[in-house]
């Protein structure tokens, strides 16, 4: 007799890095097997959608390569040479190579590297409380957001907007600067409602013809890094023709004479010369805007990718507030809502013991770090160890040649927590293997939404792997770091953090599955005041004095225009380096976490470059050809496909895919630069100037 397993329905959250952090109902097959994922009804945001690579997460967590127990490296570093050693051996070991950089180099000479492979606040952001209490090397975000928070900052005062459920009761939707069909499923669905309930239009604002602009009724191709003038001119166009609201700029704004005559000689076909749009498409979408006023701005993270990204969010972010979108439910605008969650992670990230002397080390900069640049180590000791968490720098970082060569150093201690033999781990000394999220607790909330939740343990973990924390524990006994945190159970920690914040605690958070707290609709507009000091939003930027955490002022922000522009600092071509190169995310990768996923692999292929019928014509290159780009930085070779939903000298690269998968071996990440971005740090991902050839 076949008895067939039981199937429980289990609740929890998507711990991935994207701003949906979807409400999930998993089901788990007699008690310790995952089946199928599907994004909750119940949750007003989530409203039962959820990508296609999580809803087959079973792939990934039941995947016959998963990392199983802790491995030493035994062959050089890269060959993939490991033998199998007990956790005991490699926490001993991992301790025992901290202590002795400490004692030669100091403190700061070992590095706890992480970043979003989880956004569960326990798991991601316990390492910190190692750097705390031992005085580590303090870690700096910038890969993510930074650059795109300076520029809605500036603006609001603050990054929140407008609650996302709202596009469903718009009457323009204007996506710009994302690709949600990709990257955030969501936004779709309430994009989709407004349009079946209202006939609501879409208008999307990017770089190529991607899965949203698909979707689009108006579709407004740019070329890269040129959004500041594409937003001065419809601003041109909408003062001229008298589409601003000038009793709300009046009363919520810092509107001046100066900001209208800096206007006035930003033309459409001014703007036309930069971005590529021809000036009657500009006409057309600033009328679209202002006599629309019930509009809604969905502003993405494609602006964190740009060397002048903080000024074209800023650019944008004005073009709603000109005509007084935000006095109306549905209009507005909304990047993130990072300003709402206001979680005390004192006890999670050990900051009651932080010293802020201690040097803190820019994520980006990993390659130079590790290559001794002194002004990148802030002049100084050397990184001598590291434990990395939740990333695969080896991949995803910039300036891939000075990150590899970093990693290569025999003087370089390295252990990597993981669930797969990333790019990374291949570098380690010291290989461990990490649960995935339905294997511990965790608390989270969403950078797209307004919910927070906590993710139980649904199942156990296979074999020798071990939690985030659980590592953390390990090693902090073992050097002597004292904390309370590293006594307590994640549940604990998850209850006291939300007892602390004003949240209730864990039990009623899990009754509740989820708790939405979206601020009142009049928060949420502004209709109370903008949150600078003066109460108004801000066409002139002061750069100087972003309300946003940050590490000191950095790269060229005494030069970033105060009204919006164009600001021109973006990476030019020239007769060397004719193309602009993007490298914009895939649909069915994140980063690199669903790399090994045989459905994601299948989906994405090999990796390629979508290049202009007539630049390829020009360079004798065909569809399927190897072309080789390269910059002063590097070079990689992948497969053409030619596409004309793109201008004409630009290039995309959907990433992230492993550097292995590309011909010869170096990935896309060889191509980009590691600079500091003003006004606070963050890496331009999309701005590279390259040239292409057809691959021998």
């Amino acid at each position: 007799m076949n008895v067939q397993a039981k199937i429980d329905i289990k609740h929890s959250t998507c711990p991935h890095d994207c701003p949906s952090a979807c409400a999930l109902d998993i089901e788990v097959i007699g008690g310790n097997t995952i089946g199928r994922v599907r994004g909750s009804k119940e949750q007003s945001y989530t409203a039962g959608v959820v990508c296609a690579k999580v809803a087959r997460y079973a792939e990934r967590i039941h995947h016959p390569e998963r990392l199983m127990y802790p491995m030493r490296r035994t062959g050089p570093k890269g060959t993939g040479h490991f033998t199998r050693i007990t956790w005991d051996e490699a926490l001993d070991e991992i301790a025992t190579k901290f202590d002795a950089a400490e004692r030669d180099f100091g403190a700061e000479s070992v590095f706890p590297y992480y970043y979003a492979g989880t956004m569960g606040l326990v798991m991601r952001d316990g390492i910190n409380r190692l750097a705390n209490v031992k005085k580590y090397s303090r870690f700096y975000s910038t890969i993510c957001a930074t650059i795109a928070w300076a520029g809605f900052a500036a603006g609001t005062g603050k990054v929140a907007g407008v609650d996302p459920r709202e596009m469903a009761k718009s009457d323009l939707i204007v996506i710009w600067g994302t690709n949600p069909v990709s990257t955030q499923v969501n936004v779709m669905t309430h994009v989709s409602r407004a349009r079946k309930e209202r006939g609501t239009k879409l208008a999307v604002v990017d770089i190529y013809d991607n899965d949203t602009m698909k979707q689009a009724d108006i579709k407004i191709l740019l070329r890269p890094g040129t959004d500041g003038a594409f937003a001065a001119g419809v601003m041109h166009v909408l003062f001229r023709d008298n589409l601003v609201d000038r009793d709300y700029l009046a009363k919520y704004t810092d509107h001046s004479p100066e900001f209208e005559a800096h206007l006035a000689a930003r033309t459409p076909q001014w703007a036309s010369a930069i971005c590529g749009v021809p000036a009657a498409e500009i006409e057309a979408f600033a009328h679209l805007v202002g006599e629309n006023k019930r509009s809604y701005f969905r502003l993405g993270y494609g602006f964190t990718r740009s060397r002048n990204g903080a000024a074209q969010m800023h650019a944008a972010l004005c073009v709603p507030t000109v005509t007084g979108a935000w006095q109306y439910e549905g209009g507005g605008a909304f990047f993130n809502n990072a300003a709402i969650w206001k979680f005390d992670k004192t006890l999670i990230e050990g900051l009651d013991v932080l010293d802020e002397s201690v040097r803190r080390l820019d994520q980006s900069k990993i390659g130079r770090i590790l290559t001794g640049d002194a002004e990148a180590l802030h002049n100084g000791p050397p990184v001598k160890a590291m434990l990395i968490q939740n990333t695969n720098p080896m991949t995803v970082a910039p300036e891939q040649a000075l990150v590899r060569q970093g990693f290569a150093r025999e003087d370089l201690f390295v252990a990597v927590h993981e669930q797969f033999m990333t790019e990374t781990a291949m570098m380690a000394d010291i290989v461990l293997p990490a649960t995935m999220f339905m294997e511990h607790d965790d608390l989270y909330y969403a950078g797209g939404n307004q919910h927070i939740s906590v993710g139980a343990k649904l199942i156990d973990a296979p074999e020798e792997c071990r939690s985030n924390h659980d590592v953390l524990q390990g090693i902090a006994t073992r050097l002597g770091a004292k904390h309370r945190a590293f006594e307590m159970h994640p549940r604990d920690i998850i209850d006291e953090t939300l007892q602390v914040s004003g949240r209730g605690g864990i039990e009623g958070l899990e009754a509740d599955k989820w708790r939405d707290i979206q601020p009142d609709f009049r928060t949420s507009h502004y209709l109370d005041g903008f949150a600078h000091a003066d109460g108004k939003f801000h066409f002139k930027a002061d750069w100087s004095k972003v309300p946003m955490p940050n590490a000191g002022l950095m790269g060229a922000w005494d030069e970033m225009p105060s009204f919006p522009d164009h600001w021109a600092v973006i990476e030019q071509v020239d007769e060397a380096h004719p193309f602009r190169l993007a490298t914009s995310p895939s649909r069915s990768f994140l980063n690199t976490s669903f790399n090994e996923t045989p459905s994601s692999q299948a989906r994405e292929g090999a990796p390629s470059v979508m290049m202009h019928p007539v630049d390829a014509a020009k360079l004798g290159i065909a569809d399927g050809d190897a072309v080789t780009l390269g910059n002063t930085r590097g070079e990689t070779t992948l497969t053409a496909r030619i596409f004309d939903g793109l201008r004409r000298g630009v290039l995309i690269a959907e990433s992230v895919h492993p550097n292995k998968a590309h011909i010869g071996g170096h990935g896309i990440n060889m191509l980009t630069g590691g600079e500091a971005v003003a006004p606070y740090g963050g890496a331009a991902f999309h701005d590279n100037k390259v040239w292409v050839k057809k691959a021998s």
